[in-house]
């Protein structure tokens, strides 16, 4: 999923970083904080943007996130809280005004809709959450599943608006996308939205079992067309097929699917990576910078471990109206027993491939890089 068959994981072939001015954001916040807000309202605390090394007691649980911006505020939407202490395990909600200082501000539903636990049982959380804008609503695509199931749901929740100050806002639950059955060879979790560069929309999604898949969607509706739509295999790995969190950008004539590869939620144990692939068409076939095919097991890392960033995962790529991009992903802080925490780092198209820039918050136990260019690209 986002969060693959609970989370994601990782493969490798390493890129140059470059590191011009930047920014990058951490969440930390207290157990105590986040409990005292109720399932589906808002929180009045504020997050750190970055935690002191070695504190322990707190916990916050961002995981596969993914972030909008409506009106000047930022909305980060991240994977149900799987111990239940935060929103009782449903989408959690984050928003800022700088992408620095988060404040909690409660769950996209009160209670897990009555029609996943029919399909699926009394699961635990709803998982990676990926947000977007088209056709007057933001779209909301999430999955229901189990640890190790491919059993799964992508299910579909829409709002006119962001802000839960305005009369507007109300999230619809819009039902079931997609779903994938144990007799399946695939896992319909960790879905994303593509728009292709005619305009049409695409749905990535997919986790072990036989790799990534990509299915069209009606643009009117934010679902398949047909009950039987077309499935499309766009990367795949040898046994045991370590790769989810998928996303796909298109950019300069070239469609780029970023994939989570090897093993998530294992905390500082955890092997995730992130890797790239490019395709003249949506529907493939993807390669990296030396040729390989995805299908193959091919794919170039764009971010890795850091100091005490582990387990970097679950990519989403964030464009600003001014053209800037950001890579936005979890990963494991190894100063804070491991927790799940949010990072964003510029992405930069280097010769037609992107890599990280470094981040201005420091990671956890690596040096300070604050970059004399900061403010200018904070207010992107």
């Amino acid at each position: 999923m986002r969060f693959s068959s609970l989370y994601r994981r990782h493969g490798r072939a390493r890129v140059a970083v470059v590191a011009p001015a930047a920014a990058a954001l951490l969440l930390g916040g207290t157990v105590a904080a986040v409990a005292a807000s109720t399932a589906g309202a808002a929180a009045s605390h504020g997050e750190a943007s970055a935690r002191p090394a070695g504190t322990a007691g707190r916990y916050i649980f961002v995981h596969d996130p993914t972030m909008a911006e409506e009106d000047g505020t930022y909305y980060v939407f991240s994977t149900g809280d799987p111990a239940g202490s935060i929103g009782n395990g449903n989408i959690q909600i984050r928003t800022s005004r700088d992408r620095r200082d988060w404040t909690y501000a409660g769950t996209v539903f009160a209670a897990k809709p009555a029609w996943i636990t029919t399909a699926l049982g009394d699961i635990p959380n709803l998982w990676a959450p990926d947000i977007s804008y088209f056709g007057g609503l933001w779209h909301l695509y999430y999955a229901g599943s189990s640890f190790g199931s491919n059993n799964s749901v992508i299910g579909l929740a829409t709002t006119p608006t962001l802000d839960p100050r305005s009369p507007r806002y109300h999230w619809t639950d819009d039902g079931l996308v997609f779903r994938s059955y144990s007799s399946d060879n695939y896992n319909a979790i960790d879905p994303s939205l593509v728009t292709a560069a005619d305009g049409s929309k695409w749905l990535v999604f997919g986790s072990y079992w036989s790799g990534i898949k990509l299915t069209g969607l009606d643009s009117a509706t934010g679902k398949p067309a047909t009950s039987a739509p077309a499935v499309y295999s766009v990367a795949a790995k040898p046994f045991p097929d370590p790769e989810e969190g998928a996303g796909i950008v298109y950019h300069d004539g070239y469609y780029y699917l970023f994939v989570a590869v090897d093993t998530c939620c294992r905390g500082i144990s955890s092997t995730y990576h992130i890797q790239v692939g490019r395709s003249a068409s949506i529907t493939g076939p993807y390669a990296d910078a030396s040729g390989t095919a995805m299908l193959n097991g091919g794919g170039m890392e764009v971010q890795g471990a850091d100091a005490g960033m582990i387990g970097p995962g679950s990519p989403f790529v964030f464009a600003t109206r001014h053209g800037r991009d950001w890579l936005v992903y979890h990963y494991y802080d190894a100063y804070a027993d491991g927790d799940a925490w949010l990072q964003i780092r510029p992405l930069i198209w280097v010769d037609g491939w992107p890599v990280t820039g470094s981040p201005a918050v420091p990671v956890p136990g690596g040096a300070d890089p604050r970059l004399p260019g900061l403010a200018a690209l904070s207010t992107a």
